[in-house]
């Protein structure tokens, strides 16, 4: 069981495969985790050091990540955040060709872009996104801000949602995940992750808890990624993801924590 994970790394905090790969690797799913950024931290702080790696470099690491044949052994592919428009081209270069050498290959794909009204990309990502990454996709976790971005389409309630969904994949069967979702029927007080499969809805609802700790839609996005590989079906795989997560927001927000608490508390179950 691997996961072949293309997303951003921090020294401190857990975005990115920083907070992908220890979840993916404690369900007991080996990664091949390949950084698209190099920070200190997240932006959330007041310093930021640290770069972009430069497309060069990813293309190279990409390259060994064949040589190695991880993309014959991998179940998933997961694709974070791209960093520049440079390395999201190189990478949808690579998905490409993992998906012909591996036609087994999963291909998840998170639309890291924006949040809250706010993209945090150029344009240059958001296009290999809509035209190159987004079609090759088995599966996409988009916030709900970033559906409504790729899709053109205003969210409100289940039937906005449903037909963003099916504007955004098209003609594709791709599976979608829409994460922080707050619709018109959303029980006050709660927060929904609603999986769309051939325009039917699961939805799965927690408590929105008094804190947002930066990385939490990379931890969803590894944890599926990681049940998928296990063999779960789509939807036992989210739901799981879902209760892994609202556990580790519970746990922070009782550690007083600025940062997701990944590793559980001493005697208590992971």
């Amino acid at each position: 069981m691997l996961v072949i994970s293309i997303q951003s790394q921090v020294v401190h905090g857990h975005v990115g495969n920083s907070a992908a790969a220890y979840a993916m690797q404690a369900e007991g799913v080996d990664v091949a985790a390949v950084p698209t950024t190099l920070l200190s931290n997240h932006p959330r702080y007041p310093s930021l050091r640290g770069r972009v790696l430069e497309t060069e470099l990813v293309a190279d690491l990409l390259k060994g990540v064949e040589e190695r044949n991880l993309v014959d052994e991998a179940a998933v592919l997961v694709t974070g955040y791209l960093g520049s428009p440079g390395n999201a081209a190189v990478i949808a270069d690579f998905v490409e060709r993992a998906l012909m050498r591996n036609s087994k290959l999963v291909y998840l794909c998170d639309p890291v872009m924006g949040d809250d009204g706010r993209v945090y990309v150029a344009d240059g990502i958001l296009d290999v996104m809509r035209h190159r990454l987004l079609p090759a996709a088995n599966l996409t976790t988009p916030n709900q801000f970033e559906l409504e971005l790729l899709s053109g389409i205003s969210i409100a309630d289940t039937q906005g949602l449903r037909t963003a969904c099916a504007a955004l994949t098209g003609k594709s069967r791709i599976d979608v995940v829409a994460t922080g979702c707050t619709l018109a029927d959303t029980p006050e007080g709660q927060v929904e992750t609603i999986l769309c499969a051939d325009g039917q809805l699961s939805r799965f609802a927690t408590p929105r808890l008094p804190i947002r700790p930066y990385g939490t839609g990379d931890l969803l996005t590894g944890l599926i990624a990681a049940h998928l590989a296990k063999g779960k079906a789509m939807e036992a795989a989210v739901r799981l993801a879902v209760e892994t997560v609202f556990a580790v927001l519970v746990r922070t927000q009782e550690t007083g924590a600025a940062e997701m608490r990944l590793v559980p508390l001493p005697g208590r179950q992971p």
